[in-house]
Order: structure tokens, then C-alpha cells, then sequence
């Protein structure tokens, strides 16, 4: 399939009689790159699902709200890595656990979880990610999985360029000495 220009995506959703049509280009374009953002923030599969829905039906409901002085996908995302910092701080709240715990809940369910098949090395990188505070692990994955660009970041997350740039870098440090301090075995 080729890709759907955001232009011709918000043409059509202007127009009554092919907004539907609209929103199934959008989610074609969109949805498997927000699932895995979402996925790798949350890791439970069934709980990434639950907010891939969630995020389209709040882009179905404000998509002619949106104001076109970002991409389409920056806004998407925007509202993708807010509604994932919700569920997990929602998540805290619910079991009165600190961040703590909840990271170390995750990093359980990602060896327990069926799509993870990654070697060893892998495996300690995801858990040395959920080891990094929240907003530290959201910059992280942005800028090495969805190989954002900074500014793109920026947007995101309405941070400075020079922060994201910081919090990257620390980020990487913080990785670097969990790996290099954790045991891994061949």
C-alpha cells in the first residue's frame, strides 16, 4: 500500500460522505508504528491494544480539531505517549505502588511476555530501559526505536530541544552502567 499524504488524509475527513474512508487511511498509516510505542512503554500486549483504541477514538473525535502546525503524526503520538503516562501512573495509583515497583512489575512481565524472543543482551536492554525514570524512558524510545528526530521530540512533548538532548545522554549513561553492571550469560 502506499503511503497516504497527512494532506490528502485530512481532505477526505473534511468531507462528510469520506471521513470514514479518512480514518481507515489514518489508522493504516499509523497504527502499527503507535502500537509499538505504546507496546514498548506499557509491554502488556492486551493493555497496548486497549490504548491503540483509546488513541484513535480520540483522534476520530478531535481530528477536525487539529490545527496542522505539526505532522499528523507528532499529534497522534502526542496523544499516544500521554494516554500510556496516564495508564501507567492510573496504574500506580489503582495498586498504591510506587514507580519502583511498577517498573519491576513490567520488566516481569516482559520475560514473561509470548512476543518477546530476543537473546539475552536483548533482554537486559529492555530492562535496563524500564529501569530509566518515566520520561527518560519515553525520550529514549523515541529517539532509538521510533528514530525520531529531536525536534520532532520537542513537539511531542512540548520540551526543549537542549532537555530531550540532556535526558537522551543521561538516558544512555544510565543504560550503559546497567548492562555493564548486570550479568549476562551466553
Amino acid at each position: 500500500m502506499k503511503q497516504v499524504e497527512d494532506q490528502e488524509i485530512l481532505a477526505k475527513f473534511s468531507v462528510e460522505g469520506t471521513r470514514n474512508e479518512a480514518f481507515n487511511l489514518l489508522i493504516s498509516a499509523y497504527q502499527e508504528k503507535i502500537y509499538w510505542h505504546i507496546r514498548r512503554l506499557v509491554i502488556n500486549h492486551d493493555d497496548a491494544d486497549d490504548l491503540v483504541q483509546e488513541v484513535f477514538i480520540k483522534v476520530w473525535k478531535n481530528l477536525d480539531k487539529f490545527r496542522s502546525d505539526s505532522k499528523l503524526y507528532t499529534w497522534i503520538y502526542r496523544i499516544a505517549s500521554n494516554e500510556s503516562i496516564t495508564f501507567l501512573n492510573k496504574k500506580k495509583q489503582q495498586n498504591n505502588t510506587p514507580l519502583d515497583e511498577v517498573s519491576e512489575e513490567l520488566k516481569e512481565s516482559l520475560v514473561a511476555a509470548s512476543y518477546f524472543n530476543g537473546d539475552q543482551i536483548q533482554l537486559k536492554l529492555q530492562q535496563a530501559i524500564l529501569s530509566l525514570p518515566e520520561k527518560q524512558r519515553l525520550i529514549f524510545n523515541m529517539k532509538y526505536y521510533d528514530e525520531l528526530k529531536y525536534e520532532e521530540i520537542s513537539q511531542i512533548l512540548g520540551t526543549t530541544v537542549g532537555a530531550l538532548k540532556a535526558s537522551f545522554h543521561i538516558a544512555v549513561k544510565k543504560i550503559e552502567t546497567f548492562m555493564l553492571n548486570e550479568d549476562i550469560s551466553y
